[in-house]
C-alpha cells in the first residue's frame, strides 16, 4: 500500500491506495499553525482508524500547493512510516509534456490530475477540479498538458457574497429544486449552485471551440459531486483522481530510482 497525500489549501486528503484498490481515503484541515508533531498524531490516528499497519505501507507521495507546511507535513509522515515521502514538484519525472510558458509554476495537484486521467482516458481531456479554487485542465489529442483555467472556488464565492453584503445569510449549499428562486436562501443557492455548473458548461463550450473537437470530461474534488450533476455536458466524477494519479508519479520515479 502507498501512503498517499494531497495537500489542497482546506483540506489534506491522505489516502491508502494500490493498483488492486482505494483501502481508505480521510480528509483533515489544512492548518498552518500545527507543527509535525501534530501532523503525525493526526497520520497516526488516520491509520489505526483504518486498521492500517506500518508494515502495510511500502511508501509514499506528497502533492502539495501550501508550500510551507511541506516540510512539516513530510517529517510528519517520516516519524509514521519510518521514511521520507516523495514531493511531487520540480525534479520529479511525471512523463508529461507541459506544454506552458513556465511548467514550474503549474500546481502540483493539478499534475497530478491530468497524469490520472491520461493513464485513463485518450486525449483531448478536460480535467476538472472544485475545491478552494476551480481549476479545468486540457491535455490535448497527444497527451501534451497545454494549459486551462483558474477561478474561485464554490465555498469562496459564496463566502465572498456573504461577507461583503448586509442583508444575505449563510446558507447551506443543498441541491436546488428549481432555478427561480422563491425566498433569499433560495435565490443565493441557485445562484450559487447552478451559477457555477452554467459557468463549468460555459468554459467547457469555449475550450472545446478553442481546440476544435470535443473532450472527454473528468472531475474530482470535494464540491463537484454537487454541481456537476447540474451540468448539461455529461462529465466522469471520479473522486479517487488525484490519489491514482500519486501512486502512478510514485511507481514511475521509484522504478527510475531502481534502475
Amino acid at each position: 500500500m502507498i501512503l498517499t497525500i494531497d495537500m489542497g489549501n482546506s483540506n489534506i486528503v491522505v489516502g491508502g491506495i494500490d493498483e488492486n484498490k482505494l483501502y481508505f481515503e480521510e480528509r483533515i484541515t489544512t492548518d498552518h499553525r500545527k507543527t509535525s508533531l501534530e501532523y503525525a498524531i493526526m497520520l497516526k490516528n488516520i491509520l489505526e482508524i483504518n486498521k492500517v499497519k506500518r508494515s502495510d505501507i511500502e511508501g509514499s507521495i506528497m502533492s502539495s500547493v501550501v508550500p510551507p507546511l511541506n516540510a512539516p507535513l513530510s517529517s510528519a509522515v517520516k516519524k509514521i512510516t519510518g521514511k521520507k515521502p516523495m514531493l511531487v514538484g520540480s525534479g520529479m519525472k511525471t512523463g508529461l509534456n507541459i506544454k506552458v510558458d513556465n511548467p514550474k509554476t503549474v500546481g502540483g495537484d493539478r499534475i497530478v490530475a491530468a497524469v490520472a486521467a491520461i493513464a485513463q482516458f485518450e486525449g483531448p481531456i478536460i480535467v476538472i477540479d472544485m475545491g478552494t479554487a476551480t481549476t479545468l485542465d486540457v491535455v490535448d489529442r497527444s497527451g501534451c498538458y497545454i494549459g486551462g483555467v483558474i477561478l474561485p472556488g464554490v465555498k469562496v464565492s459564496l463566502n465572498a457574497l456573504v461577507g461583503n453584503t448586509a442583508q444575505l445569510p449563510q446558507i447551506n449549499l443543498d441541491v436546488p429544486k428549481r432555478v427561480i428562486g422563491k425566498n433569499t436562501v433560495e435565490c443565493m443557492r441557485n445562484g450559487i449552485m447552478y451559477g457555477n455548473a452554467a459557468m463549468i458548461d460555459g468554459l467547457i463550450d469555449r475550450i472545446e471551440e478553442e481546440l476544435g473537437e470535443k473532450c472527454t470530461l473528468v472531475a474530482t474534488g470535494g464540491m463537484t459531486r454537487f454541481i456537476t450533476p447540474l451540468c448539461s455536458h455529461e462529465i466522469t466524477y471520479i473522486p479517487d483522481l488525484l490519489l491514482r494519479g500519486l501512486l502512478i508519479l510514485y511507481r514511475q520515479n521509484m522504478a527510475d530510482q531502481t534502475n
